[in-house]
């Protein structure tokens, strides 16, 4: 099995397919390295995919101190993906947890990024939900520790966001489902605590969100209730930014709706790779609404 060493000396496994400009999919949390399975079919066809497991999900290492799970280590995981298999820049596809640390990777290595797709990122984010989606995490933890991940995946894997997967695609679904319960318990846990829990909201991001240079594409599911009004915020406030709602989606989007996000993707990197992606014109930004008089 392929692995790579983080500058903090964290094994994380790997998988790479096709060749050409890289791509790099940075998965949720309760995904792996296997939940990219339709992007990298289609797009290996073109790209050089790079899927790889966090730390704490096994193949990859899982630390035993808690400190060495975060949001900053989560992006800079991200860097050390690509320092050590000698790529200077990449598309960087992120979903959940993955959206987040592709966002502060965006902000951080402005210099890395050929461009970013941020998926189903907000959760938590929201003020009024900032100590609702605290206590939940840490029920959850609580739950992988004493229950086990077999257990408690029966009822994070049908969450009100992960419902719509259920029905459209029962078999998918369970595929998903049985990948879950097979993490690990003290990993998820520590995952939980260390980079769900702590990480800031989006709303104390805005001045560093403006800051990005590299092309964004943000994409949500019109169901994913939580990502919707953050999904909002980084269109207005990513200068370079475009926004993809599905319709009729939950979180799962890349899974859920394979067909239409790899089409995004690949109309996106397309516009991206030949220079045509634009940036916002300042005036659509004008505080009139039928403009200037």
């Amino acid at each position: 099995m392929p692995h790579l060493t983080t500058d903090d000396g964290v094994k994380l496994f790997y998988q790479e397919t096709g060749s050409g400009i890289p791509v790099v999919l940075v998965h949720e949390f309760a995904g792996d390295y296997r939940a990219w399975e339709p992007q990298v079919r289609w797009l290996g066809r073109r790209y050089r995919c790079i899927a790889y497991n966090a730390r704490g999900y096994p193949p990859s290492d899982v630390p035993g101190d808690g400190e060495r799970y975060s949001q900053d280590r989560a992006r800079d995981d991200i860097r050390a993906v690509l320092d050590a298999l000698a790529i200077d820049k990449a598309h960087v596809v992120g979903l959940s947890m993955g959206g987040f640390a592709t966002l502060h990777f965006g902000f951080t290595y402005p210099e890395r990024a050929r461009s970013l797709v941020i998926a189903g990122c907000g959760y938590g984010a929201a003020a009024g939900e900032r100590q609702k989606f605290t206590e939940e995490v840490e029920d959850s933890a609580r739950q992988f520790e004493t229950l086990g991940m077999v257990k408690a995946s029966e009822t994070y894997a049908i969450g009100p966001s992960r419902v719509q997967f259920q029905n459209k695609d029962p078999r998918g679904w369970r595929e998903f489902a049985g990948q879950l319960a097979e993490h690990s318990d003290t990993g998820s846990a520590m995952t939980m605590r260390g980079v769900q829990k702590r990480r800031p909201s989006l709303f104390d991001l805005v001045e560093r969100m403006r800051t990005i240079t590299a092309p964004a594409l943000v994409v949500t599911g019109d169901e994913d209730w939580s990502c919707l009004e953050p999904a909002l915020l980084m269109k207005r406030t990513i200068p370079t930014s475009a926004l993809v709602v599905m319709p009729n989606a939950g979180h799962l989007v890349n899974l859920e709706e394979p067909a239409a996000f790899n089409a995004h993707l690949s109309d996106f990197f397309h516009a991206v790779d030949v220079g045509s992606w634009p940036k916002r014109d300042p005036r659509a930004l004008a505080a009139t609404i039928l403009g200037r008089r």
